[in-house]
This record gives C-alpha cells, structure tokens and sequence, in this order.
C-alpha cells in the first residue's frame, strides 16, 4: 500500500479541478461515490478561473485540489509557486492558478501537474491501491507521466516530464521526423494523438483496429515503459488518455515490452494495465491533491 496516509476524521467536502488545456472539470466531494462534476471550457485565464471559482461559491470546503496542464511551478520556496509557467498553451504563461483560489476562498490548495493527479487518484481509490511504486502515462494530445515512489508522489527540480525522454526512432521503418515543437521524434512527437494525425492523415479514432498505426504504437510506449522500468523501477504502469481507447494496444506492448526487457527483469501481473478510475481519474486526484493539502 501507498504510504500517503488520509486521517480525515469526519467526513468533509472538497473542492477538485483537473485542469486541461482544453477544459476544466471541476468537482465537489468526498470520494468516488459522491463527487458531483462540472465542465467549463478553457478560455482565457481569467475567464476560466472566474467561472470555477464561482462553482465553488456557495459550498463549504476543507480544501481545494488542483491537478493542471504545464509546466507547472512546484517549488513551495518560490514566488511562482502554483503558476502554469512556459505551456504553450496561448494567453496561460505565467498564470497564477493555485494563489487565485486561496486569495479568493482562503482555505488550503493543493497544485500538482494533471498527471500526478491521475497517479494519486489510481492510488488512493483505482488501480493501484495495492502497490507503493506506479506510473500514470496518458497519450492524447500530449503525452505526460506521473509517478509514485515508495508512496510519495515524485517531484525534483521540477515534475517528471516522462513525454519527452528520447526512444529509438528507426527512420527507414518509420520516416515521419516527429511533431513535438521542443524536440522533433521525442515520445510525444512519435505517439501522441497530434502525431497520429500528422503520419496517417487522420486522427487514431478512425484508424480501424489492424492499421500498421498500432503496432509502430505499440513499440514506441513498450521502449518508453522499458525506460521507466529501468530507471523508476514502478510496480505498475497504467496507461489512459484517448489514444488508448484502443483496447487491442494493451496487450500489443505488453508482448513488446517482454521483448525489450528479454527476461532481464520479470514483471508482476497485472502490471500495464488502464485506469481503475477511467476517465475520472485527475479530477479524482484532485481531490486527493485537496485532501492532502487539508492537512498540512
């Protein structure tokens, strides 16, 4: 079991956002049984961070937990702290997220990246409440990683940035040259929905299930798993996002995966599989993100 320990001793509420680039769920709640949602659409900062604060509005909450895009500021002795910094995403440099909840409700808020709010949610209520080491990788419009180790969620200079690690790229088996503006053929560039488009001419959803797309798919998150494998050494490896709504890719990396390893590491079963919680996995963590954050 995961060493972060809850010790609420009532039942309290708390306010969850899982904060996307294209959209923010936002939710009130105690767990997986109660937790009502919201959507609102990613507009400007201050728009979008208007309409969630007013969700919130007129519901008393122990605490707030934010799971957002990035790259995001962690580091608690820094100014900066909670600010979406360097992201792409046009208007939301250097936005000020997590100061603008506590200023406008001052109760404690939790910050992390989305995806480690998808680690934590899987572990405190999905598929990793058995194990204290798991990886969290979502593949869509980007690809992102989260990690917990020996129960604590992994932080450092800044938060693991797993989509962008460089794995072999076979130009004469694959010449596409990558879609990542920073780096070209990094993991993202290579397997993110986006990148998807741009090879095939159409987005994963209608390529049908025996396009070439998926085994080059399979093998590109099997050298990814096998690079975390060695270095992070999870438990688990849960893989979301909407590209692995092809339910046929599970198994093809985990016959690629064995491949890679070659015996060199045995692996438990279960260990690539997709999330306990679905698709409410971040906003989930969130709420665990707020949990925490009550009582620190």
């Amino acid at each position: 079991m995961v060493s972060i320990v809850y010790r609420q001793k009532s039942v309290q509420k708390f306010g969850a956002i899982e904060a996307g680039g294209t959209k923010w769920v936002c939710g009130i709640g105690s767990g997986p049984s109660d937790l009502v949602t919201t959507q609102i659409p990613t507009t400007s900062p201050e728009e979008t961070i208007g309409k969630a604060i007013a969700f919130f509005k007129d519901h008393d909450l122990a605490a707030i937990g934010i799971g957002s895009f990035g790259p995001v500021n962690l580091d608690r002795a820094s100014p900066h702290y909670g600010y979406i910094t360097s992201t792409p995403k046009q208007g939301w440099q250097n936005t000020d997220v997590a100061g603008a909840f506590h200023a406008a409700r001052n109760i404690p808020v939790g910050f992390d990246t989305d995806v480690n709010a998808a680690v934590l949610g899987e572990s405190r209520w999905g598929a990793a409440r058995d194990v204290a080491s798991c990886i969290y990788l979502t593949i869509g419009t980007g690809v992102g990683g989260g990690a917990i180790l020996d129960g604590q969620l992994l932080h450092g200079l800044m938060h693991p940035e797993m989509g962008h690690i460089r794995i072999p790229h076979d130009l004469l088996q694959d010449p596409f040259p990558g879609a990542c503006p920073f780096h070209g053929d990094c993991l993202e560039g290579l397997a993110s929905g986006p990148a998807i488009q741009k090879r095939w001419g159409k987005p994963a959803r209608e390529l049908p299930p025996d396009h070439p797309v998926w085994a080059l798919e399979a093998r590109y998150l099997a050298l990814a798993i096998a690079n975390f494998v060695f270095t992070v050494s999870p438990a688990r490896v849960i893989l979301g996002g909407g590209v692995m709504d092809q339910a046929q890719l599970f198994e093809m990396i985990r016959a690629e995966l064995l491949e890679i390893l070659n015996g060199y590491i045995r692996l438990p079963t279960p260990f690539v599989i997709p999330p306990g919680l679905g698709n409410r996995a971040g906003v989930l963590g969130a709420l665990a993100l707020a949990e925490l954050a009550a009582l620190t």
